[in-house]
């Protein structure tokens, strides 16, 4: 009887683990990449929108996203002292998430031109040669991206 109990529970005890083991961590919310769309287009808003949730990245954690950033890469975060980084910080959060879903390729095009919009909308804040200059580099980072971008 002591046998047939003990064999009794450690079968039990055995079915909980597997029960335990197969249950799966908790889900990545299901619109996921409808969120991560609305964070990575061209507008204003959408980097408005981004930039609330980066400072505010708890929120988001059952999302999984992938918030690294190395800024500019080996480009200056604010050349001439232009303020880019943050726009670099976008571009990397949309490198990177895509890449995880795997959907980088039809959304880099995108992601760049976001980049340069970015990066646009920072020049605006300028005026004279200092825009032009700003602008300037601004098409030098969006080429760099376009061409090398990976």
């Amino acid at each position: 009887m002591r046998r047939q109990l003990l064999t009794t529970a450690v079968t039990s005890a055995a079915l909980a683990l597997c029960t335990l083991a197969a249950t799966p961590a908790a889900a990545v919310p299901a619109d996921k990449s409808q969120v991560l769309a609305t964070w990575t287009q061209t507008s204003a808003s959408s980097y408005s929108t981004w930039a609330a949730a980066r400072a505010n990245q708890g929120a988001w954690s059952a999302y999984a996203f992938d918030w690294s950033t190395d800024y500019c890469s080996s480009s200056p975060d604010n050349p001439f002292g232009f303020p880019f980084q943050m726009s670099c910080a976008r571009h990397d959060f949309g490198y990177r998430n895509y890449k995880q879903a795997g959907t980088f390729t039809a959304n880099k095009s995108r992601l760049d031109s976001a980049l340069y919009a970015d990066l646009k909308r920072v020049c605006a804040a300028y005026s004279g040669i200092k825009l032009t200059s700003c602008n300037a580099t601004a098409w030098t980072y969006y080429q760099a991206v376009d061409k090398l971008g990976s």
